[in-house]
């Protein structure tokens, strides 16, 4: 039987991004065998090639979003760089970008300028504000889309300010939705022949998320605003973070599971107790039921003891996992959300795998970060030039190379 071809083999993509949102879209397409070609401009390339936490030389935030492309690291403000990148996009299906506002635009890498002359292309921006905005010359990072979008307001205690979240959310999930768009885009062209734009917002991608906030304050005529709760909902209980006997655990008991907690606590009686009968009556009443519970946790010794009975009753329950416990952990281990990668120089980086999973493609390639410029004389190679003339293109500074 003849292995299974990754599901974008055969895709070429130009990577024009940087730090997190756009490389979180090629890394995706690159994971799934798509050959991406990642433009890095000289000296230093992509910014997270020193980034955060380094291990001799290398980043291992960079290797995590990039492992799997190749780097072309060349001047494109020099008319012979120009030109080699020109004929890159002119073969290729994708053309991804999150450069700031006006940056392409003036050099005549936009979105207009690219369809105008390649009418298959598909041409995907993952930018703060979007493209088509009142606010599109605004500069934006995970942060600032987090504080727009209102993420920010409703999250931390009811009483001091707004907790910021422990990752870059509004990045990662706006390079997710631009994968999404540029899968139905595909499609759109297979069946017209057209490739289009993909304009995607990171404030909108988070904004998309609001499950209560504005449909709940626009059926109440604005009576009802959605606010800051902590670590217990204030539309449900029992809900939320609770202390346990090691850690913190999670509980989500919806009205279907209620029974199921009562009896898991040993306290049946509770189930029709007239202040937690119904679940009006158990958020009217929630402090002191949130205090049952809680002493209910305190009478164990472990927090598995914990789970193991609220699991049996089959009550929605979970650990509060620190990220680096989930090395090894079965879950993450059966579901390849633990990716290993071999870095040819610093040898073994763990990082989260890949969350798409398709029945066709059932394996990981095996891939790693590329060094700045590592694949130079390949891609122009590709394009047809011969092996002098890429030898004056760097000799000239036009191709920048290096061992990190």
């Amino acid at each position: 039987m003849t292995e299974p071809r990754p599901i974008l083999d055969g895709l070429k993509v130009v990577d024009m991004t940087q730090y997190l949102a756009g490389p979180t879209v090629t890394r995706l397409l690159a994971e799934a065998g798509a050959s991406v070609v990642k433009i890095e401009q000289p000296p230093y390339g992509d910014p997270t090639r020193s980034l955060a936490v380094v291990s001799d030389g290398r980043s291992g935030y960079f290797i995590q979003q990039n492992h799997g492309k190749r780097s072309l690291c060349i001047d494109f403000d020099d008319p012979r760089g120009r030109e080699v990148l020109d004929k890159l996009i002119a073969e290729a299906d994708v053309f991804v970008e999150n450069y700031g506002p006006g940056v392409l635009a003036r050099r005549g890498l936009d979105h207009d300028s690219l369809l105008a002359k390649h009418p298959r292309l598909i041409v995907a921006t993952v930018s703060g504000f979007g493209r088509d905005s009142a606010y599109s010359e605004k500069v934006a990072f995970d942060l600032i889309a987090m504080a727009y979008s209102g993420m920010l307001h409703i999250t931390g205690e009811p009483d001091r300010s707004p907790v910021m979240v422990g990752t870059s959310i509004a990045d990662v999930m706006s390079g997710v939705h631009t994968v999404a768009g540029i899968g139905l885009a595909l499609y759109h062209r297979e069946r017209t022949g057209r490739g289009q734009h993909i304009d995607i917002s990171m404030v909108d991608s988070m904004f998309h998320a609001h499950e209560l906030a504005i449909q709940g304050h626009s059926i109440t005529k604005g009576k009802w605003r959605q606010k800051r709760s902590g670590s217990k909902s204030a539309l449900n209980s029992p809900q939320g973070i609770y202390k346990a006997p090691e850690g913190y655990i999670v509980l989500q008991v919806m009205p279907s599971q209620w029974p199921s907690i009562c009896r898991a606590m040993g306290m049946p009686e509770l189930e029709h107790d007239e202040r937690f009968a119904d679940l009006k009556g158990r958020h009217k009443n929630r402090g002191e039921l949130n205090a049952i519970v809680e002493e209910w946790l305190a009478t164990h010794t472990t927090d598995a003891e914990v789970l193991a009975k609220l699991e049996e009753a089959r009550v929605p329950c979970a650990p509060v996992l620190d990220p680096a416990d989930a090395i090894g952990h079965p879950y993450f281990e059966s579901r390849r959300a633990i990716r290993r990668i071999n870095d040819p120089i610093i040898g073994e980086v763990i990082i989260p795998g890949n969350p798409l999973r398709f029945s066709e493609f059932p394996f990981d390639l095996e891939q790693v970060a590329p060094l700045l410029g590592e694949h130079n004389a390949e891609v122009l190679g590709e394009l047809g030039y011969a092996a002098d003339t890429i030898s004056a293109l760097a000799e000239a500074g036009v191709l920048r190379s290096a061992d990190r």
